[in-house]
């Protein structure tokens, strides 16, 4: 990093500064420098900044310190007016100093590398002398902070000498009777030596007769496989001939199968051809009654959604839910979003649309019941692309109508006497089906039936 140096340059001519100093900038004191203007740059608009400056004006201030610290004092020391703004910062940040040090009497309890960062940015009446004192009383810190290691250094060094010897006095004593167990050992690996070179002589005479064995072995093997080879070849000769007559015969039956499959299906089609024409030309009118619909008797009264709300069931019993869809051709209306949004609101529109369109497939395989889920496509750009699944109807509302009218309409254009039940938490929901003869039940019912499935 380039090192700033002060000197009176015009700007600080213009205030009235004529001091300078002599030498670059401390080390310590420029540090403290840049984390002062850095601290401080934060508080200035873009516009009260240098232009060499102003890229680093979103940076936090350890970044700006560290890519900006060499533009930052060139800038302190270059441009008095953005000298004067830092000034004013840190005269707002740290009052007690700034008013010490414009009074002329710097605090004696403060830190010399504060006192001379401010006076270097304030640039009061006698700056460079401060500054120069703290460089020295820095570079004295340094020097006997520097002995003071030295000394604990050395201290350490000859204790680790100390105990350097009396470990090597150890180590010499342990390594002179490992030395002579270490010789007694040779001597007996030199007699285990002799002993294994003239075990080595009788096996490198018996491999010798094992490798005339095996080369005589191997010759027996090459020529049985090569009897075995020809074998095999012969084998899948026949292997193939099979194949073949099988492929034959197979595609014989096939076309057997097929002529009488065809012969079966022309005389089904003239059966079917014939009943069709005889049923045109008799006029028969399709059976809507049986026999016993026409003997004059009393008939059972067909229970409703309503006489089901009479049974001493909960409101919030998935056994209310069971009966209403036992009832005969009950069809089930499910305000899609509001049940969703009860029961899983945290996940995405996607997967609560899946998850509860599962789950009513299921219960309508359970029941037999028809359902038919609505969801709000008022505020949809585009269609939504789904595959409804096995027996439920998926609807959205169209552009300007709302999920909670498509229900009502739904609701209105069932014939009287059809058991519906009707999904939904919605007030106005609810009393609206009511009002069209079907049965609201709440969001958190079809939940806990669904839930079982």
């Amino acid at each position: 990093m380039d090192q700033p140096t002060s000197g009176a340059g015009p700007a600080d001519e213009a205030d009235g500064g004529a001091e300078a100093l002599g030498r670059p900038l401390p080390e310590g004191v420029r540090r403290r420098v840049i984390a002062l203007v850095s601290d401080a740059f934060g508080g200035l608009t873009v516009s009260e900044l240098p232009a060499q400056l102003r890229q680093y004006a979103r940076f936090t201030p350890t970044r700006r310190a560290k890519f900006a610290g060499n533009a930052m004092a060139a800038a302190l020391e270059s441009d008095a007016l953005f000298r004067q703004r830092i000034g004013e910062r840190l005269g707002q940040s740290q009052p007690e100093l700034t008013g010490a040090l414009e009074a002329g009497s710097p605090p004696a309890a403060a830190d010399p590398l504060d006192v001379a960062a401010a006076a270097y940015v304030l640039r009061p009446v006698g700056w460079v002398k401060l500054v120069e004192s703290a460089g020295e009383e820095v570079q004295r810190a340094d020097a006997e902070r520097a002995d003071e290691e030295t000394r604990r250094e050395l201290e350490h060094l000859r204790e680790e000498l100390e105990r350097a010897r009396t470990h090597t006095r150890a180590e010499t004593e342990r390594l002179r009777t490992e030395l002579e167990a270490a010789r007694k050992e040779a001597e007996s690996l030199h007699r285990k030596l002799r002993s294994a070179l003239s075990e080595v002589k009788r096996g490198e005479a018996a491999l010798r007769r094992g490798a005339a064995e095996a080369d005589a072995q191997r010759a027996e093997s090459a020529a049985q496989l090569s009897v075995a080879e020809s074998e095999s070849r012969r084998l899948k000769g026949r292997l193939g001939e099979a194949e073949a007559a099988l492929e034959a015969s197979r595609r014989a039956a096939r076309e057997g199968r097929s002529v009488e499959d065809m012969r079966l299906r022309l005389l089904l089609d003239t059966v079917l051809d014939a009943a069709s024409g005889l049923r045109r030309e008799l006029a028969l009118p399709p059976a809507t009654t049986h026999p016993a619909d026409t003997v004059d008797a009393v008939e059972p009264g067909r229970m409703s959604p309503k006489d089901i709300a009479a049974r001493a069931l909960s409101e919030t019993d998935p056994a209310l839910l069971d009966q209403l869809l036992a009832l005969p051709q009950a069809h089930l209306i499910v305000d899609g979003y509001n049940v969703t949004k009860t029961g899983y609101p945290q996940m995405p529109l996607e997967k609560q649309r899946l998850r509860l369109l599962g789950g009513l497939s299921v219960l309508a395989a359970q029941t037999g019941a028809e359902m038919t889920c609505v969801f709000d496509g008022a505020e949809l750009a585009a269609p939504v692309l789904l595959a409804p699944p096995r027996g439920v109807r998926v609807l959205f509302s169209k552009a300007g109508v709302t999920a909670d009218e498509l229900i009502r309409q739904l609701a209105r254009a069932e014939p009287p006497g059809r058991p519906v039940v009707v999904v939904s938490t919605d007030r106005e929901v609810a009393d609206g089906v009511a009002k069209a003869g079907a049965r609201p039940v709440a969001s958190v019912l079809l939940l806990k039936r669904l839930s079982r499935v």
